[in-house]
């Protein structure tokens, strides 16, 4: 039978049905259209009042509810569902819950990260479950800023090739699969790059800035096909995002032809009126906001009335509201949800929320995210020798640290007050627990407490109504915990303590001013070491900690960021030298808070190299991480030197394994630009290999490098290939002393 209306016509190009549904559709049916606001609140309100095109945070049960509702309004215009399944469907009980971005990036495998998106798109479909605001493609470069973990660390390479697999993954072979999601590349751009690191402050950053590191990622995104992007909340040079014509139209959309639609972040158009300051009422912040570029307003309910006001006063015209309103169907089109809007599906949720194969890739995703930076040779702890072994430590048995944020208990959502199910979370004492040799014994102390939580003093909600997070205080020490701690250390072969970070300082509106372990966990550490036992730090944290003397004389130490649901058992694996470490720092640790910023591609300048009381020298650095064994790298040779602008450089060089264990070798290879015509990078990461080398066994590796990769934005922005001579740096992590280095000619 065919359809009563055109719209409704599978059959028809999706051009010829969009045009044919806005002509039938009012004014205040397209402006609601371009809402998507908080399905917290009264469900039925928003579809009935607001027609609202979008909705996120829908619990299992509203999810159903708004489906019916829609199906009795008018023209019957299905709803886009979305939410933050940043690292897994983050609010779905059961859910498979894989190790935060930051963690991810540790693996340098993009292959991998394909897949952990491939898994989650298929679990967050079967919810009814239609987006995801996932991948966060922001520069990690102030450590303080409390979305550290979100990232994948600080390198616009290694960021952009991990989002792309994250775009890949999600929206699979294109969306019209009934298991891809929409991505949605955030925070468009520029969000990272904080005032002494707090959260969503005006941005210092020049267009040539902008151009040199922070739009590439988002440049292959939109390349790669991702069809959202979600806008930062800060301003640039005193514009917000929101308001950017020429981030917007001219560079996303102009230069880079992207097609897609772009949403808000929570309140952005209100922003400019309550906190920015820069519009007088939501009519004026609507009329800025669409004639922008901005499609979906998430979250700002007062857009409804202000656009239709801002038409009325002549500040917009409906042309406008018809671009957005057609690029927001085009979605929906697309996703095929006039025909199959795609509701939860039962049957789908029992076949791969939390399947064997999800698991068993998390697994692995943990076990590669993990990243050995000392060890005096305690570790691998025999697998079969019996040990008492004293786990301590606020984060030992913490399962929401270990998920991290955007996870169930992490504050977002109220359906899930207790978090995931306990029983599918390995804690490390867990996994300690599980792996540990037959007669072992293992004991258990919290040690130390973390912060002391307290309402914040300047009142209970922002000026929008949204709750103020509490103010985290440094807990004191507490001597019965500290004694318990030191004394199931005197008892124990080995101390394993896990200490770092927690849920209330991480996160949106919670950047931290200082990077040292919180509370009374310095206290800890230092009575552990001294009770003389060996001990192995883990650092199971959102973000990179300074470390304190104790922790740096320990015998080992592990980091592992927010590891997911099987980090525990990842970390005992490890321990036990079930596993190999292969992790690398996607992201540089500083040894004092006023290091800051710390990342390693810093620009060459005069004086710059360190303080008078402290080296600039980071305590670790980008690409670092160790193995259990040795791995010599030997005779970086070019295959020649001198190159034109479209060839590609190619070298070899040697690796051979001196120890008795295998290693999986991340080979990083970066560039230098030996005189520039402009201020540069002293060095940039432009590719990496991973490679299988056995014990004893030497590996001859071919390395290519397109000389278009050897580019810098110039004086006048443009990104070039300028001629002179580089040096190529190949070596196991950006540290000078790591790295091999051959010089090569790049003529006109």
């Amino acid at each position: 039978m065919k359809p009563a209306l055109p719209y409704q016509d599978a059959a028809l190009p999706v051009e010829q049905r969009i045009t044919d549904l806005i002509q039938r559709m009012t004014l205040p049916e397209k402006v609601g259209q371009m809402l998507q606001l908080d399905a917290r609140q009264d469900v039925a309100g928003l579809i009935r009042d607001f027609h609202v095109g979008s909705i996120l945070h829908t619990s299992p049960a509203d999810m159903i509810l708004a489906a019916q509702l829609v199906q009795q309004t008018r023209l019957r215009i299905p709803l886009l569902t979305a939410d933050d399944c940043i690292h897994g469907h983050s609010f779905w009980p059961g859910a498979t819950i894989f190790p935060t971005q930051l963690a991810m990036a540790c693996t340098w495998d993009p292959a991998l990260i394909q897949q952990v998106g491939r898994v989650t798109a298929r679990e967050v479909a079967a919810t009814g479950l239609h987006w995801t605001f996932s991948p966060v493609l922001c520069i990690a470069r102030d450590l303080r800023w409390g979305r550290v973990g979100e990232t994948f660390g600080e390198d616009p390479q290694l960021i952009g090739d991990m989002g792309v697999a994250l775009v890949q993954g999600y929206q699979g072979d294109g969306l019209s699969d009934p298991t891809a999601i929409l991505a949605c590349a955030k925070h468009f751009v520029g969000y990272s790059e904080t005032q002494g690191g707090r959260d969503a402050s005006e941005a210092d950053l020049t267009p040539r800035k902008l151009r040199a590191w922070f739009l590439p990622p988002f440049e292959r995104a939109a390349r790669a096909g991702c069809r959202t992007f979600m806008l930062g909340y800060q301003s640039i040079d005193g514009t917000p995002i929101t308001a950017n014509e020429w981030l917007l139209n001219d560079v996303l959309k102009g230069e880079w032809g992207f097609t897609g639609t772009l949403v808000t972040d929570w309140d952005n158009v209100g922003r400019m009126v309550w906190e920015q300051k820069i519009q007088p009422d939501h009519a004026s912040a609507a009329a800025v906001a669409v004639k922008a570029g901005n499609d979906l307003v998430m979250t700002t309910p007062g857009f409804f009335e202000g656009a239709q006001e801002a038409l009325r006063r002549g500040l917009l015209s409906e042309a406008h509201i018809d671009k957005a309103v057609a690029r927001i169907l085009r979605l929906k089109f697309e996703l095929g949800l006039f025909e199959n809007p795609r509701l939860p599906d039962p049957a789908a949720q029992a076949a791969v929320i939390g399947a064997p194969a999800h698991t068993a890739l998390n697994l692995e995703v943990a076990r590669k995210s993990l990243v050995l930076l000392k060890n005096d040779g305690l570790l691998p702890l025999s697998p079969e020798r019996p040990l008492r072994i004293a786990v301590v430590g606020p984060n030992a048995d913490d399962p929401h640290t270990q998920l991290g944020d955007w996870a169930g208990a992490s504050g977002q959502i109220d359906w899930m007050p207790d978090g995931h199910p306990r029983e599918l979370i390995s804690t490390v004492l867990d996994g300690l627990r599980a792996l540990a040799p037959a007669g072992s014994s293992i004991s258990h102390a919290l040690g130390a407490e973390i912060a002391v939580m307290s309402p914040d003093p300047e009142g209970a909600s922002f000026d929008d109504g949204q709750p103020r997070p509490p103010v985290a205080r440094p807990a004191p020490v507490n001597e019965t915990l500290l004694a318990q701690a030191v004394a199931a250390a005197q008892g124990a072969d080995v101390v394993v303590a896990v200490v770092g970070d927690m849920l209330a300082l991480i996160g949106e509106v919670r950047s931290t001013a200082t990077l040292e372990l919180f509370g009374a966990q310095t206290a800890l550490l230092e009575a552990l070491a001294a009770t003389g036992k060996p001990m192995i730090v883990v650092l199971l944290a959102s973000k990179p900690q300074v470390l304190p003397p104790a922790a740096l004389r320990a015998a080992a130490i592990i980091n592992a960021f927010n590891p997911g649901m099987r980090g525990g058992q990842a970390l005992a694996e490890l321990i036990f030298g079930q596993i190999e470490p292969s992790g690398r720092l996607p992201v540089t640790f500083a040894r004092h808070a006023g290091q800051l910023p710390v990342f390693y591609n810093q620009i060459n300048g005069q004086h710059g190299h360190r303080y008078a009381d402290l080296t600039q020298e980071p305590l670790f650095a980008f690409g670092e991480g160790l193995s259990y064994t040795t791995v010599d790298y030997t005779g970086l040779e070019l295959l020649k030197r001198e190159y034109q602008q479209g060839d590609t450089v190619r070298a070899r060089i040697t690796l051979r394994n001196t120890g008795q264990r295998p290693a999986l070798e991340t080979v990083q290879i970066y560039v230098r630009d030996v005189v520039s015509s402009v201020t540069w990078a002293v060095k940039e990461l432009k590719a990496y290999r991973q490679v299988q080398v056995q014990p004893g066994e030497q590996v001859v590796m071919d390395l290519e490098l397109p000389v278009a990769a050897c580019s810098l934005v110039d004086a006048k922005g443009q990104r070039v290939v300028e001629a002179g001579e580089f040096d190529l740096l190949v070596g196991r992590s950006s540290r000078n002393r790591d790295l091999m280095v051959a010089r090569f000619s790049v003529f006109e």
